[in-house]
């Protein structure tokens, strides 16, 4: 499910209007992408994107939310999965930092 305004981040998942990416960047992941100074809103969100997970302050112990990873993120609403793959650039950038992209595209084996 997907609108042409809303997106989902690559690196997380969470779901916001691309806006709020552009304005405000990603509540879990702008200190590693920089949305709001490099303009990579196009490059690292998807518009593409299904099911939805809604996470709040209550859920920080839901099995759901540590199934998808997001058990340690911002509240909001969260992708099950997200089509599309960080460009190999912006992948290196996060191995330099010792994180490990997993995509949320399906094809990351546990």
């Amino acid at each position: 499910m997907s609108t042409r305004s809303e997106r989902a981040c690559m690196l997380c998942g969470i779901i916001q209007p691309m806006k709020r990416f552009q304005v405000d960047g990603c509540p879990n992941c702008e200190s590693l992408l920089h949305y709001t100074e490099s303009g990579n809103v196009t490059q690292c969100t998807s518009p593409s994107f299904e099911g939805l997970v809604a996470l709040g302050e209550a859920n920080k112990g839901s099995w759901v939310a540590k199934w998808l990873r997001i058990d340690s993120f911002a509240p909001g609403l969260y992708a099950v999965k997200v089509n599309g793959k960080l460009p190999p650039m912006i992948v290196e950038e996060l191995e330099e930092q010792s994180i490990i992209y997993r995509p949320r595209d399906g094809s990351a084996e546990d």
